[in-house]
């Protein structure tokens, strides 16, 4: 009989931890859910800074979660992390690993032996030198998966694989007929946010875009000399709208349009870039997740400037949810455990 495996995911806001039963089955079912929040700090955009305190969290989340397996499968997915097509001669995937140190220099913002390197096949194809496939290089720097991965091994559990954050987003949410046709799946993070492109629930384009909700926060907590809490409840409470503000908040307002136009602008460029380089087909549709995206009038303006219809993910509708957790993975929480919940499903494949 299969373990059961948990999905941890680490960012600046908390850590959320998943555990599923029957990953590979037809209906997964999630049995576990738990968070934690952790302080401001010990954790800079999805890297461990202080590992002591993520060490003690940890821990505390086992003990209140009454997680049943210290296997875990952790997610990595910021801006020190590179997703890029490349094209290899066909050969096993133990020998396309083998030989990538060889080929990537040239792609890789760092040197390769100070990155972690895998390969992600998509398709296969022909070339004037033989057959091809065609995939995804990922690159990730060494230094802060291992950080990382040293945080959970301190506090007893036992890291059986680190996977790529925006895989585990496709592999939640693409799923049945959601995984048909050309989507998008856009995960506002704290303080990054991914875009992936798949088709027929295969995943063709990765992008991370170094802004978030967070920088939202700040540069609003910077203009109204707020606290950080009340630059996150100013946020929340005015959105994107300019109907019935007070004019004592129209220059916060204005910076709230501002950022969030950055950022808009970012994704709906990232998303051209895309049909552009890819046969100009179009993308049919977008999956809009994380806690950035919970912005008033964000998702509304997503669609307007990129003109593709919008959905809001929803992570808990298509796995099995045991009764005693189901009241944690309502829809006021799914968003923030979405990225866990795929971590666990990776386990499976």
């Amino acid at each position: 009989m299969a373990k059961n495996i948990v999905g941890v995911d680490i960012s600046s806001g908390g850590i959320r931890a998943v555990e599923v039963r029957d990953a590979a089955g037809a209906r997964p079912t999630v049995v576990r859910y738990e968070s934690i929040p952790l302080p401001e700090g010990a954790v800079l955009r999805g890297e461990v800074v202080e590992v002591a305190t993520v060490v003690t969290a940890l821990r505390q989340l086992w003990s209140t979660g009454g997680f049943s397996s210290k296997d875990v499968v952790l997610g990595i997915g910021n801006h020190r992390v590179l997703a890029r097509d490349l094209t290899v001669p066909k050969m096993s995937m133990d020998r396309i690993r083998e030989s990538l140190p060889f080929q990537v220099q040239d792609l890789l913002p760092v040197p390769v032996d100070a990155a972690l390197l895998d390969f992600y096949p998509i398709s296969e194809g022909q070339s004037d030198q033989g057959p091809v496939v065609n995939g995804l290089l990922v690159a990730a720097v060494k230094e802060s998966v291992d950080t990382n991965v040293r945080a959970v091994e301190l506090a007893g559990l036992n890291p059986i694989d680190v996977d790529l954050i925006p895989f585990a987003l496709c592999r939640v949410l693409l799923r049945g007929s959601s995984r048909r046709g050309l989507v998008a799946i856009i995960d506002v993070g704290s303080n990054t946010s991914t875009v992936v492109v798949a088709r027929d629930g295969v995943p063709e384009f990765v992008r991370i875009i170094s802004a978030g909700g967070r920088d939202l926060t700040d540069a609003i907590r910077s203009e109204g000399m707020l606290t950080t809490d009340q630059a996150e409840a100013t946020k929340l409470s005015l959105g994107l709208s300019t109907v019935g503000v007070p004019v004592a908040q129209q220059p916060i307002v204005e910076v709230i349009y501002k950022v969030a136009g950055e950022l808009l602008n970012s994704i709906r460029n990232t998303l051209t870039y895309f049909v552009g380089a890819h046969d100009q087909q179009p993308i049919t549709q977008i999956i809009l997740t994380g806690g950035g995206a919970k912005l008033r009038g964000f998702g509304q303006a997503l669609q307007d400037g990129t003109h593709i219809p919008i959905v809001i993910a929803d992570p808990f509708g298509l796995v099995a949810v045991d009764r005693r957790v189901a009241s944690r993975t309502a829809s006021g929480t799914s968003d923030a455990a979405c990225v866990a919940l795929g971590l666990a499903l990776g386990s499976a494949a």
